[in-house]
């Protein structure tokens, strides 16, 4: 079932089949499976060799401000960069995030960039749903550098962690609390925590918050690499640091193959990819059942009108899918 020109396409480079490809690999039809399953085992074998990078904060921090700058520095570098940015607002509205789009001027015109903004659609985590896949498309397409811009709600963030080698926290000093709201465990994901808008009088402000939470970050455990997050100031305006944070993450995805460490992170994530397509195919096939289906509406309107508890009708439910042939726990 594998599409021939558009995988051909999309391995030649051509923008226009891999948005494509991405498109279709978002499908929720059941008779595009098939074809999805096959493009996304096609692309397999020719990833692998990029550095994936989650870029979260929240909104406002200046995620695609700092996008635009540091991946018109790695296009000068000699690399192919593609964004993946995820849509808060598409799961009402259905349409594609344009503020992000214009934010990055500079990308937009190169031809060594490739920008897709996608829905979140409701999925947890800060990324969407067929994220990884996508990230897998892009590799095949010959794009070396990922980089995934996350939903920035500041609390939920930690599904990058998952599909990226590498994690940058965004904060902006002088909103207040310098942690901003971000809980703990984002902080103990990120492997470097850049100051964005540190520049003029935003450069003291940036440089005092670093020196406050530079206490925090060392009463935090290591990462699995070992290490604690380091530091920056940045300024996608300026182009301030921009270079320092580039060169900080090309050190730091070497120094993780050469440890090691990198394959095992990778593998482990191999794993969690193969859990979650198990979760979205055991719901998919949950809510297709006839049985749940003939049942479905009636059980909900019980839990609105509150005769019956959401804990009772879910096991009510899963009842009837497993007596439609599905095996107990």
């Amino acid at each position: 079932m594998l599409d021939e020109g558009l995988f051909e396409g999309l391995r030649n480079g051509d923008r226009a089949a891999l948005g494509k490809a991405i498109t279709l690999i978002e499908s929720d039809r059941a008779v595009d499976a098939p074809r999805i399953h096959a493009l996304v085992e096609a692309c397999l074998p020719f990833g692998g060799k990029a550095l994936r990078i989650g870029i979260t904060g929240i909104p406002g921090v200046g995620k695609s401000t700092l996008i635009d700058a540091l991946g018109s520095w790695m296009i000068e570098q000699g690399h192919r960069v593609a964004v993946l940015a995820i849509d808060p607002s598409s799961e009402r509205s259905g349409g594609s995030i344009l503020g992000d789009k214009t934010r990055m001027e500079r990308l937009s015109v190169r031809p060594e960039a490739f920008i897709r903004p996608t829905p979140a659609a409701g999925n947890t985590g800060g990324i969407a749903r067929r994220t990884r896949e996508a990230i897998a498309l892009c590799e095949a397409a010959g794009y070396d550098r990922i980089l995934v811009e996350t939903v920035g709600t500041g609390q939920n963030e930690l599904e990058v962690d998952h599909i990226t080698d590498l994690n940058v926290l965004l904060l902006i000093a002088g909103a207040g609390d310098e942690l901003q709201g971000i809980k703990r465990g984002i902080m103990e994901a990120a492997d470097l925590i850049a100051f964005t808008k540190a520049d003029g009088a935003g450069r003291e402000r940036a440089q005092h918050a670093r020196r406050e939470l530079q206490g925090a970050i060392s009463l935090l455990p290591p990462r699995g690499s070992g290490r604690r997050p380091e530091l920056l100031l940045t300024s996608a305006t300026s182009g301030e640091g921009v270079d320092a944070l580039g060169e900080a993450l090309n050190d730091l995805f070497a120094s993780d193959r050469a440890s090691g460490y990198l394959d095992v992170k990778r593998r482990d994530q191999l794993v969690h990819w193969l859990d979650r397509t198990i979760d979205r195919g055991l719901r998919r096939v949950f809510d297709q059942d006839p049985r749940v289906i003939d049942r479905s509406q009636d059980i909900r309107d019980a839990v609105r009108n509150g005769t019956k508890s959401p804990f009772a009708a879910a096991e009510e439910l899963l009842q009837l899918f497993r007596t439609s042939g599905a095996p107990l726990p």
